[in-house]
């Protein structure tokens, strides 16, 4: 059994190794056990290989990926995922009835990670809730970006890669600062704080 310290000796107790770390150190910070058996016992996925816990100041969102129709866009979003690429960046552009846009390192729409993925276009409908790719005017230009439909966006059917669907915390979604003006922009978004594969939690 360890002593309870006096009030004096409290005040000399070095701070937490984590209270100085640099926001690239913290990004890869790992949660406590509890909460991670807390996260799996919770959310009642297919497939906890092919699901993922995005972490916002809202609330946490779980995304089930779509491997069996867009498998390479599944596979990168999981390497991505895996290696922080997410942690951190800003859902840059976000449009209120229509969709919530993040997955880019420069916070304005026009970075990625540097490695374009073939459009793998499918069958999956725009819905409320739906994930999908951002990509160029070409085709095969997507790359980190991703969007999360707030509502129906038949228009894009055939047209962008869906990857995923939002099976909890929707809510949340909803609650992500809008953009002012017609294009959607947001000033000071909102930001991802994880994301996570949930087989690895």
């Amino acid at each position: 059994m360890t002593d309870l310290l006096g009030k004096s000796e409290t005040k000399n107790l070095s701070k937490p190794s984590t209270k100085n770390l640099e926001n690239h150190e913290t990004k890869k910070l790992g949660m406590s056990e509890t909460r991670a058996k807390k996260i799996k016992h919770s959310y009642q996925v297919k497939d906890a290989e092919n699901a993922l816990l995005l972490q916002t100041k809202y609330g946490d969102v779980v995304i089930e990926m779509l491997p069996d129709v867009a498998p390479k866009h599944v596979a990168r979003i999981k390497e991505l995922v895996r290696q922080g690429f997410y942690n951190g960046l800003k859902f840059h552009r976000v449009i209120a009835g229509f969709m919530a846009q993040a997955g880019c390192p420069r916070g304005d729409g026009t970075g990625g990670s540097g490695q374009k993925l073939k459009a793998e276009f499918n069958r999956v409908p725009h819905k409320r809730g739906t994930v999908s790719m951002a990509r160029a005017m070409m085709p095969d230009s997507a790359d980190s970006q991703f969007f999360i439909c707030y509502a129906d966006c038949p228009w894009l059917d055939g047209q962008y890669t869906v990857w995923g669907e939002v099976t909890s915390g929707m809510e949340f979604v909803d609650m992500l600062k809008k953009g002012e003006d017609s294009n959607g922009m947001v000033r000071e978004p909102d930001e991802i704080i994880a994301i996570s594969v949930i087989s690895d939690i």
